[in-house]
């Protein structure tokens, strides 16, 4: 019986080391290799990771057959050829979000891993978290009743950096895929529905990508939703349902909550739910579960949902007018 699941990390930055943060205290779990092309100082790599090797190159890592799975962790621009390259070696692959640049790319990725029967899933973090789980038992215990506008903001003022992934062209750079990701999918997994109609606008800055959109979605039954992104100011940073009786407020930073308010008539109530280590512990462990079950994906977050929010955020880069170069 298998007593180790070891994970390969192909993109070892920022991110990649708070997953690895939580990878080390999961028991049953450990990072057993990274691969970086541009790291110089391989040994390195191996010691900030606890890992026990460090490949100069992706294919030598999708080859080592000790790799359990692929936590990918490189800029938007190369999700879709990194996640390729690990269905096509036969690995299981966890991938950050925005999944991918487009539809079409999250499309042919999707067809793939359901071809193999391998496991890929969009890394979206937030759907895991225990304060999610909280929102989800009062909206289907209809607490607020129906519901009929969500709206949420997320930004923050970013460093002036035009060789920074977060306003570089050339690695899909812009507030739709790092922000706008998350406001989307959340009022996705509300809804559990495809808008009928979304609304667009957006400011492109000096580098070519977007630093701040607004989208309205609105829905069949008359329900809507609003969420504004940005890389040029602090908004508060919530996450807000309504309903016909009552309110939802997911807190600031809403994608990375531990506090949620519920609101009926005259009474509140705030539910705190604390992360055991970061928050991502809760993605991992249901990710290795679903890989060792022989899945495609997690309930919390689908494939199926993935390329529904993927055409959305498609549909408003294209209605503010954002379109990669080498797309």
């Amino acid at each position: 019986m298998k007593t180790t699941f070891k994970w390969g990390i192909i993109g070892p930055g920022r991110i990649a080391k708070k997953f690895a943060s939580a990878v080390w205290k999961i028991p049953g779990a450990s990072i057993y290799a990274v691969a970086s092309r541009s790291s110089s100082d391989p040994e390195q790599l191996k010691q900030t990771f606890h890992a026990e090797k460090c490949y100069k190159s992706y294919e030598e890592l999708v080859a080592d057959s000790e790799v359990d799975a692929i936590y990918i962790a490189t800029p938007h621009r190369f999700h879709y050829e990194n996640a390729k390259l690990s269905l096509k070696a036969g690995k299981a692959v966890l991938c950050e979000k925005s999944f991918t640049v487009n539809a079409k790319q999250a499309d042919e990725l999707i067809r793939l891993s359901q071809l193999k029967q391998i496991f890929l899933m969009e890394a979206l973090w937030t759907r895991f978290l225990p304060i999610y789980g909280q929102v989800r038992q009062w909206l289907d215990a209809g607490e607020i009743g129906d519901i009929r506008l969500v709206t949420s903001t997320l930004g923050f003022v970013a460093i002036r950096d035009s060789k920074d992934r977060l306003l570089n062209i050339e690695l899909a750079g812009g507030t739709v895929l790092d922000l706008g990701v998350y406001n989307n999918a959340l009022t996705q997994w509300v809804f559990q529905k495809s808008p009928s109609e979304i609304i667009a606008v957006g400011q492109i800055g000096e580098t070519g990508i977007d630093e701040t959109i607004s989208a309205t979605l609105s829905y069949e039954n008359g329900a809507a939703a609003q969420f504004t992104c940005t890389f040029q100011a602090l908004p508060l940073n919530q996450f807000i349902i309504t309903g016909t009786k009552g309110m939802i407020t997911v807190h600031s930073i809403f994608n990375e909550a531990t506090h949620a308010t519920l609101i009926t008539g005259k009474k509140s109530k705030t539910v705190e739910k604390r992360h055991e280590i970061n928050g991502f512990e809760y993605q991992i462990k249901a990710s290795m579960r679903a890989i060792l079950e022989g899945a495609l994906d997690c309930p919390q977050m689908t494939q199926a949902d993935t390329l529904i929010n993927m055409r959305t955020l498609d549909t408003i880069r294209q209605q503010i007018g954002l379109r990669y170069p080498f797309e």
